[in-house]
């Protein structure tokens, strides 16, 4: 294992440089939450939450669900169990844009009126 930084060998697996203090470790990204999508929906979002915790297209994930409920038998109960169990996901704050005609900040540091 080498240093990216200084170049320094080490034998051993270590998380920092001993010499210049530089990490040698990417630590785990969270994972995101399983929850239904409220913007990429057909039915109730089961399938696009499904394809956004495990990093998949939404449609290869409706592809699949059609064909187990079409060859397994059980995939119409498994979706309604998914749609009564998972959470729908979080709204989105957005702010909202200043109204036409008024002052903002950034327009009375410039001068100027948003329109």
């Amino acid at each position: 294992m080498f240093c990216p930084q200084c170049g320094k060998e080490f034998t051993n697996r270590v998380n920092f440089c001993c010499q210049c203090g530089t990490a040698l470790f990417n630590p785990p990204a969270p994972r995101k939450p399983l929850s239904r999508s409220r913007t990429d929906r057909k039915i109730a979002g089961v399938c696009a939450g499904f394809a956004d915790y495990l990093d998949l297209d939404p449609s290869l994930v409706r592809i699949l669900w059609v064909a187990l409920v079409v060859f397994g038998g059980c995939g119409l109960l498994a979706y309604l169990i998914a749609w009564i169990i998972m959470p729908e996901e979080p709204l989105r704050q957005i702010s909202p844009a200043p109204a036409p005609g008024v002052y903002t900040q950034a327009a009375a540091n410039r001068g100027t009126v948003s329109v």
